[in-house]
């Protein structure tokens, strides 16, 4: 289950495998870098492709095709958005 992040807190702890250190720490220095950075550099990136894997869907070209034609010739609005609409605060 995740955590919540606390927003004030710049360091992160958590426990690793000794032989897991171990293949980090040699990584890092192969790279001329410290762990840190090490993990940093490649934790972020690793996590940026998570976050971009999971905003993403692949589409058909015939899924493709669909979505375009809806969004060029959208279908009536039914009951639940009509009633969804009239529900909305006036604006300002």
């Amino acid at each position: 289950m995740p955590r919540i992040a606390v927003e004030d807190n710049s360091r992160l702890s958590l426990r690793i495998a000794a032989a897991d250190k171990a293949v980090l720490l040699r990584a890092a220095a192969l790279q001329n870098t410290d762990l840190t950075d090490f993990i940093i550099r490649h934790g972020v990136k690793a996590a940026r492709e998570v976050i971009k894997q999971a905003e993403r869907m692949p589409l058909s070209e015939r899924d493709s095709l669909r979505v375009l034609a809806l969004l060029e010739n959208p279908p009536p609005p039914n009951e639940k958005l009509l009633a969804a609409a009239r529900a909305l605060p006036p604006s300002v």
